[in-house]
């Protein structure tokens, strides 16, 4: 095992300079750099109309992630759609809903959030199960939470409101990193997008989540570290564990 230097991780660098990942780095004297893989595209006014979602159709809007937030306010302003005073909101998790605060009074609003994971988002809408419920997502989201809905027989509609697509990674060409970090399945697809032939060599790849190792292992690549799991339930712990081994030779 070689020592790690470098880590790469393939979302934004966080706003503040505070991170479990940026901690573990600093912690073991690792370079670390933050870019994106993935970015978004937002529908168009016409494309979000074609859905047949108007706004006050529903109760309850689930957000469970901030680009669907920025990208569902962005639409209704430009769609000149005044979001009801009584309509209630539902965050995956504190963060975002305290994200909310970037468009809307929130001390006047009706904001729930769950603990960070999507089970736990789904066990807080099970409790408002009389809502009527949108879900503004990408085209590329998991099946959970509108199967999870239909199960319990709780009214809602889905809108695709941005599409993920690959980054421009051209200037990662001749750069090399002792450990790559990818969050989701979309940012293998740009890894190969951008980089056709690519090669693991010695590079470490670390996955976080099922879908995520499933596309590293499906793209005939290692995945050397993985989170979560019952001794690393996040990434940064997960990390620091290798780096420690791969340190003693």
């Amino acid at each position: 095992m070689k020592k790690v230097k470098t880590i790469l991780v393939s979302q934004p660098r966080p706003e503040v300079d505070k991170s479990p990942l940026i901690d573990v780095a600093k912690k073991l004297n690792c370079k670390i750099d933050f870019r994106p893989f993935i970015q978004i595209e937002p529908v168009t006014v016409r494309e979000f109309r074609n859905q047949r979602a108007p706004i006050s159709d529903f109760t309850a809007i689930i957000f469970n992630s901030k680009n669907a937030i920025d990208t569902y306010f962005a639409i209704a302003t430009e769609m000149r759609t005044a979001i009801p005073e009584d309509m209630k909101f539902f965050c995956i998790n504190e963060q975002a809903a305290n994200y909310m605060q970037k468009h809307l009074q929130v001390r006047k609003r009706k904001l729930f959030h769950a603990e960070g994971t999507e089970a736990s988002l789904m066990s807080l809408l099970k409790k408002h199960s009389s809502e009527k419920y949108f879900f503004p997502c990408s085209d590329i989201r998991k099946n959970d939470i509108p199967e999870f809905l239909t199960k319990h027989k709780i009214i809602f509609k889905e809108g695709m409101i941005y599409r993920t697509v690959s980054a421009d990674l051209s200037d990662l060409a001749d750069v090399y990193y002792d450990i790559i970090v990818f969050y989701s399945p979309a940012d293998i697809k740009s890894l190969f997008d951008n980089f056709p032939g690519y090669e693991q060599k010695d590079t470490r790849i670390a996955a976080w989540g099922k879908t995520t190792i499933k596309a590293v292992e499906d793209a005939n690549l290692a995945v050397n570290i993985s989170a979560p799991s019952p001794e690393c339930p996040s990434m940064g712990l997960a990390l620091e564990k290798y780096i420690i081994l791969a340190s003693k030779g």
